[in-house]
C-alpha cells in the first residue's frame, strides 16, 4: 500500500459526489417532489425500476464518452436526459423531458444537498492544522454556488469543477490546476475521493499522493490507501 508522509502534506484536495455530498432527503426524494408538481405519483417499485434505468444510463455514457462534464451545456444536456430515461423507465411519457430539466434544476439548490457528517468536523480539523483545502470534482458549474448554499465555501482555498474549467478527471491537468491556485507541489497534496479510475489514477497520474474513500463498502483495492469516512483521513495524518 502506498505510504504518505503526513509531515509534508501542505493541501487536501476532495472529489463531491459520495465524498462530501448526498442528495437530500435522498434521490427519490427530490423526484417524487418534481413529479408530483406534474401531477404524477408512481409507486415505490416503479420509481426504484427508473432510478436503475438512470444508473445504467450514466455507466454507458461516462464510460463511451465522458466529455459531457467538460461544460456546462452538455453536462446539463446529460442530465436532463438521464432524467428524462428515468421517467421514461417509470411511465411517463409527453412531460418527461420538460421534467428531466426540472429534477436537474432542482440539484442547483443547496437545500436539496447535505454533507455527509464527518465533513465539517474534519474540515474544521484540517484548517485549524494549517492545511490548505479546495474541490476537485466532475461536477457542472454550479458547484461553487452549492459550496456557498451549504456554507463550505469558508473552508475552501479553491472550488474547481469540470464545466466550469474545462478539464475533466482523470486529466492530470486539473490536478495540476489545483495545485497551482492552491500553490502547493503534487507531493505535498493529498486527493481524496470514490472513483478510482477518476481520482486515483488521475492525481497518482501527476505525483498528487491519492486516498480512497468507500462510504458504502464497495472498492476491492490494495495500491491505495482506503478510509470508510473522512475521519479516517485525520487518522491517517496523525491528526
Amino acid at each position: 500500500m502506498q505510504k504518505i508522509d503526513a509531515a509534508t502534506i501542505e493541501a487536501v484536495f476532495f472529489d463531491v459526489g459520495n465524498t462530501l455530498f448526498k442528495p437530500y432527503p435522498s434521490l427519490e426524494a427530490v423526484c417524487r417532489e418534481v413529479m408530483a408538481r406534474f401531477g404524477y405519483d408512481p409507486s415505490d417499485e416503479e420509481l426504484e425500476r427508473g432510478i436503475k434505468a438512470a444508473d445504467r444510463y450514466y455507466e454507458y455514457r461516462y464510460w463511451s464518452d465522458d466529455s459531457f462534464w467538460a461544460n456546462e451545456k452538455d453536462a446539463s444536456e446529460m442530465w436532463s436526459e438521464l432524467y428524462a430515461k428515468m421517467l421514461e423507465e417509470v411511465g411517463i411519457d409527453g412531460d418527461r423531458h420538460l421534467m428531466g430539466r426540472a429534477i436537474y434544476d432542482h440539484f442547483g439548490d443547496g437545500d436539496r444537498w447535505r454533507t455527509y457528517p464527518d465533513v465539517v468536523p474534519v474540515f474544521e480539523r484540517l484548517k485549524k492544522e494549517g492545511l490548505r483545502l479546495a474541490l476537485v470534482s466532475n461536477w457542472d458549474s454550479r458547484l461553487a454556488k452549492l459550496c456557498f448554499d451549504m456554507g463550505l465555501d469558508r473552508y475552501l482555498d479553491a472550488i474547481l469543477s469540470s464545466a466550469s474549467i474545462g478539464l475533466i478527471k482523470p486529466d492530470p491537468h486539473i490536478f495540476q490546476v489545483a495545485c497551482e491556485r492552491l500553490r502547493v507541489r503534487p507531493e505535498r497534496a493529498i486527493h481524496v475521493g470514490d472513483h478510482y479510475y477518476a481520482d486515483i489514477l488521475g492525481a497518482r497520474s501527476v505525483g498528487v499522493n491519492p486516498v480512497m474513500i468507500d462510504r458504502f463498502g464497495t472498492p476491492d483495492v490494495t495500491d491505495v490507501p482506503v478510509i470508510e469516512d473522512l475521519y479516517g483521513l485525520l487518522a491517517l495524518l496523525g491528526l
